[in-house]
Protein backbone atom coordinates (compact mmCIF):
# COMPACT_ATOMS: atom_id res chain seq x y z
CA UNK A 1 0.00 0.00 0.00
CA UNK A 2 2.79 2.42 0.91
CA UNK A 3 4.62 1.66 -2.34
CA UNK A 4 1.43 2.29 -4.34
CA UNK A 5 0.96 5.66 -2.64
CA UNK A 6 4.55 6.60 -3.39
CA UNK A 7 4.13 5.67 -7.04
CA UNK A 8 0.88 7.62 -7.28
CA UNK A 9 2.41 10.68 -5.65
CA UNK A 10 5.47 10.46 -7.93
CA UNK A 11 3.24 10.25 -10.99
CA UNK A 12 1.18 13.23 -9.80
CA UNK A 13 4.28 15.31 -9.10
CA UNK A 14 5.80 14.37 -12.44
CA UNK A 15 2.59 15.33 -14.26
CA UNK A 16 2.49 18.69 -12.51
CA UNK A 17 6.13 19.32 -13.45
CA UNK A 18 5.44 18.32 -17.04
CA UNK A 19 2.48 20.71 -17.28
CA UNK A 20 4.58 23.52 -15.81
CA UNK A 21 7.39 22.93 -18.29
CA UNK A 22 4.90 22.72 -21.14
CA UNK A 23 3.30 26.04 -20.18
CA UNK A 24 6.74 27.64 -19.86
CA UNK A 25 7.79 26.29 -23.25
CA UNK A 26 4.60 27.61 -24.87
CA UNK A 27 5.08 31.09 -23.41
CA UNK A 28 8.78 31.32 -24.25
CA UNK A 29 8.26 29.73 -27.64
CA UNK A 30 5.50 32.13 -28.65
CA UNK A 31 7.61 35.13 -27.60
CA UNK A 32 10.68 33.88 -29.48
CA UNK A 33 8.80 32.80 -32.62
CA UNK A 34 6.95 36.10 -32.90
CA UNK A 35 9.75 38.33 -31.66
CA UNK A 36 12.67 37.25 -33.85
CA UNK A 37 10.94 38.09 -37.18
CA UNK A 38 9.77 41.41 -35.71
CA UNK A 39 13.33 42.30 -34.74
CA UNK A 40 14.58 41.18 -38.16
CA UNK A 41 12.05 43.47 -39.89
CA UNK A 42 13.37 46.42 -37.90
CA UNK A 43 10.44 46.90 -35.50
CA UNK A 44 12.71 48.62 -33.01
CA UNK A 45 11.26 52.09 -32.47
CA UNK A 46 12.34 53.21 -29.02
CA UNK A 47 13.77 49.83 -28.06
CA UNK A 48 17.32 51.08 -27.53
CA UNK A 49 16.19 53.76 -25.06
CA UNK A 50 13.81 51.31 -23.37
CA UNK A 51 16.53 48.66 -23.01
CA UNK A 52 19.03 51.09 -21.51
CA UNK A 53 16.35 52.53 -19.22
CA UNK A 54 15.35 49.06 -17.98
CA UNK A 55 18.96 48.07 -17.26
CA UNK A 56 19.70 51.41 -15.57
CA UNK A 57 16.70 51.39 -13.25
CA UNK A 58 17.35 47.74 -12.35
CA UNK A 59 20.97 48.54 -11.51
CA UNK A 60 19.90 51.46 -9.30
CA UNK A 61 17.33 49.21 -7.62
CA UNK A 62 20.04 46.65 -6.85
CA UNK A 63 22.59 49.18 -5.59
CA UNK A 64 20.07 50.91 -3.31
CA UNK A 65 18.10 47.90 -2.08
CA UNK A 66 20.54 45.03 -1.60
CA UNK A 67 22.96 46.65 0.93
CA UNK A 68 20.09 47.92 3.09
CA UNK A 69 18.32 44.57 2.95
CA UNK A 70 21.48 42.63 3.85
CA UNK A 71 22.23 44.92 6.81
CA UNK A 72 18.64 44.51 8.04
CA UNK A 73 18.89 40.73 7.73
CA UNK A 74 22.23 40.72 9.59
CA UNK A 75 20.67 42.67 12.44
CA UNK A 76 17.66 40.35 12.66
CA UNK A 77 19.75 37.17 12.52
CA UNK A 78 22.78 38.17 14.57
CA UNK A 79 21.93 41.07 16.88
CA UNK A 80 18.18 41.33 17.49
CA UNK A 81 16.91 39.63 20.68
CA UNK A 82 14.91 36.57 19.72
CA UNK A 83 12.20 37.04 22.34
CA UNK A 84 11.83 40.77 21.77
CA UNK A 85 8.42 42.06 20.78
CA UNK A 86 10.09 44.59 18.49
CA UNK A 87 11.93 41.84 16.62
CA UNK A 88 8.72 39.89 16.09
CA UNK A 89 6.95 42.99 14.82
CA UNK A 90 9.78 43.79 12.42
CA UNK A 91 9.73 40.27 10.98
CA UNK A 92 5.94 40.41 10.65
CA UNK A 93 6.18 43.79 8.92
CA UNK A 94 8.76 42.48 6.45
CA UNK A 95 6.59 39.51 5.55
CA UNK A 96 3.50 41.70 5.27
CA UNK A 97 5.39 44.08 2.99
CA UNK A 98 5.96 41.20 0.57
CA UNK A 99 2.20 40.91 0.04
CA UNK A 100 1.52 44.58 -0.72
CA UNK A 101 0.33 45.13 -4.33
CA UNK A 102 2.99 46.66 -6.53
CA UNK A 103 0.80 49.61 -7.53
CA UNK A 104 0.77 50.69 -3.87
CA UNK A 105 4.56 50.92 -3.99
CA UNK A 106 4.20 53.23 -6.96
CA UNK A 107 1.94 55.57 -5.01
CA UNK A 108 4.35 55.40 -2.08
CA UNK A 109 7.28 56.26 -4.34
CA UNK A 110 5.42 59.24 -5.77
CA UNK A 111 4.43 60.59 -2.36
CA UNK A 112 7.65 59.88 -0.47
CA UNK A 113 10.54 59.95 -2.93
CA UNK A 114 9.26 62.44 -5.51
CA UNK A 115 7.12 64.86 -3.51
CA UNK A 116 8.79 64.66 -0.08
CA UNK A 117 12.46 63.74 -0.59
CA UNK A 118 12.91 65.20 -4.08
CA UNK A 119 11.17 68.50 -3.44
CA UNK A 120 12.89 68.77 -0.08
CA UNK A 121 16.26 68.43 -1.82
CA UNK A 122 15.20 71.09 -4.33
CA UNK A 123 14.31 73.54 -1.58
CA UNK A 124 17.69 73.02 0.09
CA UNK A 125 20.04 72.56 -2.88
CA UNK A 126 18.32 74.39 -5.74
CA UNK A 127 16.14 77.19 -4.33
CA UNK A 128 14.29 79.03 -7.03
CA UNK A 129 15.31 76.69 -9.89
CA UNK A 130 12.11 74.66 -10.02
CA UNK A 131 11.94 70.87 -10.04
CA UNK A 132 15.38 69.26 -10.28
CA UNK A 133 14.98 66.20 -8.05
CA UNK A 134 11.33 66.80 -7.22
CA UNK A 135 9.95 65.13 -10.31
CA UNK A 136 9.56 61.57 -11.62
CA UNK A 137 12.92 60.24 -12.80
CA UNK A 138 15.21 57.22 -13.03
CA UNK A 139 16.52 57.65 -9.48
CA UNK A 140 13.14 57.59 -7.77
CA UNK A 141 11.94 54.67 -9.90
CA UNK A 142 14.97 52.66 -8.84
CA UNK A 143 14.44 53.64 -5.20
CA UNK A 144 10.78 52.57 -5.39
CA UNK A 145 11.72 49.20 -6.88
CA UNK A 146 14.37 48.82 -4.16
CA UNK A 147 11.66 49.14 -1.51
CA UNK A 148 9.53 46.66 -3.45
CA UNK A 149 12.26 44.01 -3.44
CA UNK A 150 13.46 44.53 0.16
CA UNK A 151 11.36 41.69 1.68
CA UNK A 152 12.73 39.10 -0.76
CA UNK A 153 16.36 39.85 0.02
CA UNK A 154 15.80 40.28 3.77
CA UNK A 155 14.00 36.95 4.20
CA UNK A 156 16.39 34.89 2.07
CA UNK A 157 19.48 36.48 3.62
CA UNK A 158 18.23 35.97 7.17
CA UNK A 159 17.50 32.31 6.48
CA UNK A 160 20.95 31.88 4.92
CA UNK A 161 22.63 33.44 7.95
CA UNK A 162 20.71 31.16 10.31
CA UNK A 163 21.94 28.09 8.42
CA UNK A 164 25.58 28.96 9.11
CA UNK A 165 26.81 26.55 11.83
CA UNK A 166 27.08 28.07 15.30
CA UNK A 167 30.49 26.44 15.68
CA UNK A 168 31.96 28.91 13.17
CA UNK A 169 30.81 31.83 15.29
CA UNK A 170 32.12 30.25 18.49
CA UNK A 171 35.49 29.46 16.89
CA UNK A 172 35.91 33.04 15.66
CA UNK A 173 34.97 34.49 19.05
CA UNK A 174 37.33 32.05 20.79
CA UNK A 175 40.19 33.28 18.59
CA UNK A 176 39.59 36.83 19.77
CA UNK A 177 37.42 38.22 16.98
CA UNK A 178 34.78 40.78 17.91
CA UNK A 179 31.10 40.25 17.21
CA UNK A 180 31.29 42.62 14.25
CA UNK A 181 34.35 40.88 12.80
CA UNK A 182 32.73 37.47 13.26
CA UNK A 183 29.61 38.62 11.45
CA UNK A 184 31.23 40.25 8.43
CA UNK A 185 34.38 38.13 8.08
CA UNK A 186 33.07 34.66 8.96
CA UNK A 187 29.26 34.44 8.95
CA UNK A 188 28.31 36.63 6.02
CA UNK A 189 30.84 35.12 3.57
CA UNK A 190 29.65 31.64 4.58
CA UNK A 191 26.09 32.68 3.69
CA UNK A 192 26.93 34.41 0.41
CA UNK A 193 25.16 31.77 -1.68
CA UNK A 194 21.87 32.47 0.09
CA UNK A 195 22.43 36.22 -0.22
CA UNK A 196 22.97 35.91 -3.96
CA UNK A 197 19.82 33.79 -4.20
CA UNK A 198 17.87 36.67 -2.74
CA UNK A 199 19.52 39.07 -5.18
CA UNK A 200 18.55 36.82 -8.10
CA UNK A 201 14.93 36.73 -6.95
CA UNK A 202 14.90 40.50 -6.42
CA UNK A 203 16.29 41.20 -9.89
CA UNK A 204 13.83 38.80 -11.46
CA UNK A 205 10.91 40.57 -9.83
CA UNK A 206 12.11 44.15 -10.13
CA UNK A 207 13.23 44.04 -13.77
CA UNK A 208 9.75 43.17 -15.01
CA UNK A 209 7.64 45.36 -12.71
CA UNK A 210 5.73 48.17 -14.41
CA UNK A 211 3.15 49.40 -11.89
CA UNK A 212 5.64 50.96 -9.40
CA UNK A 213 7.33 53.04 -12.10
CA UNK A 214 4.17 54.40 -13.71
CA UNK A 215 4.11 57.29 -11.22
CA UNK A 216 7.83 57.65 -10.55
CA UNK A 217 9.59 58.08 -13.88
CA UNK A 218 8.51 55.86 -16.78
CA UNK A 219 7.53 57.69 -19.97
CA UNK A 220 5.72 56.53 -23.09
CA UNK A 221 8.43 57.87 -25.40
CA UNK A 222 11.77 59.59 -24.78
CA UNK A 223 13.87 60.23 -27.90
CA UNK A 224 17.27 60.06 -26.18
CA UNK A 225 19.03 57.46 -24.10
CA UNK A 226 18.84 58.12 -20.34
CA UNK A 227 22.10 59.78 -19.33
CA UNK A 228 20.94 61.52 -16.14
CA UNK A 229 19.31 59.88 -13.13
CA UNK A 230 17.14 63.00 -12.79
CA UNK A 231 15.47 62.44 -16.18
CA UNK A 232 12.46 60.36 -17.16
CA UNK A 233 13.14 57.15 -19.05
CA UNK A 234 11.60 54.46 -21.20
CA UNK A 235 11.09 50.96 -19.82
CA UNK A 236 10.57 47.78 -21.82
CA UNK A 237 7.61 46.66 -19.72
CA UNK A 238 5.84 50.01 -19.95
CA UNK A 239 6.72 50.29 -23.65
CA UNK A 240 5.11 46.88 -24.24
CA UNK A 241 1.99 47.97 -22.34
CA UNK A 242 1.72 51.19 -24.33
CA UNK A 243 2.14 49.43 -27.68
CA UNK A 244 -0.44 46.79 -26.79
CA UNK A 245 -3.15 49.03 -25.36
CA UNK A 246 -2.64 52.68 -26.31
CA UNK A 247 -1.57 52.60 -29.95
CA UNK A 248 -3.95 54.09 -32.52
CA UNK A 249 -3.73 50.91 -34.60
CA UNK A 250 -2.92 47.90 -32.42
CA UNK A 251 -2.51 45.59 -35.42
CA UNK A 252 0.22 47.80 -36.89
CA UNK A 253 2.01 48.10 -33.57
CA UNK A 254 1.93 44.35 -32.90
CA UNK A 255 5.36 43.62 -34.48
CA UNK A 256 6.98 46.29 -32.30
CA UNK A 257 5.20 44.85 -29.25
CA UNK A 258 6.46 41.36 -30.10
CA UNK A 259 10.00 42.65 -30.52
CA UNK A 260 9.74 44.48 -27.19
CA UNK A 261 8.49 41.34 -25.43
CA UNK A 262 11.44 39.34 -26.78
CA UNK A 263 13.93 42.02 -25.76
CA UNK A 264 12.42 42.28 -22.26
CA UNK A 265 12.76 38.52 -21.92
CA UNK A 266 16.39 38.63 -23.05
CA UNK A 267 17.28 41.50 -20.69
CA UNK A 268 15.63 39.72 -17.75
CA UNK A 269 17.39 36.46 -18.57
CA UNK A 270 20.73 38.28 -18.92
CA UNK A 271 20.37 40.00 -15.55
CA UNK A 272 19.28 36.79 -13.85
CA UNK A 273 21.96 34.79 -15.64
CA UNK A 274 24.67 37.10 -14.36
CA UNK A 275 23.39 36.81 -10.80
CA UNK A 276 23.05 33.02 -11.09
CA UNK A 277 26.60 32.74 -12.43
CA UNK A 278 27.90 34.72 -9.46
CA UNK A 279 25.88 32.51 -7.14
CA UNK A 280 27.25 29.34 -8.75
CA UNK A 281 30.81 30.64 -8.48
CA UNK A 282 30.30 31.46 -4.82
CA UNK A 283 28.78 28.01 -4.23
CA UNK A 284 31.82 26.29 -5.75
CA UNK A 285 34.19 28.36 -3.67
Amino acid sequence: MKSARNVAFGALAGSALLLLLLALALVLGSVVVAGIPALARGSTDGLAAATVGTALVTAIMTLLGVPFAVITAVYLAEYAPECSTTTRWVRAAVRALAGVPSIVFGLFGLGFFVLFVGRGMDRILYPGLGAVFGRPCVLWSGATLAVLTLPVVIVTTEEALRRVPRELREAALALGATKLETTFVVVLPAARVGVLTGVVLAIGRGAGEVAPILFTGAANFVPDLPTDVRAMFMHLGFHLYALSTQAADVSRSRPAAQATALLLLLVTLALNGTAIALRHRASRE
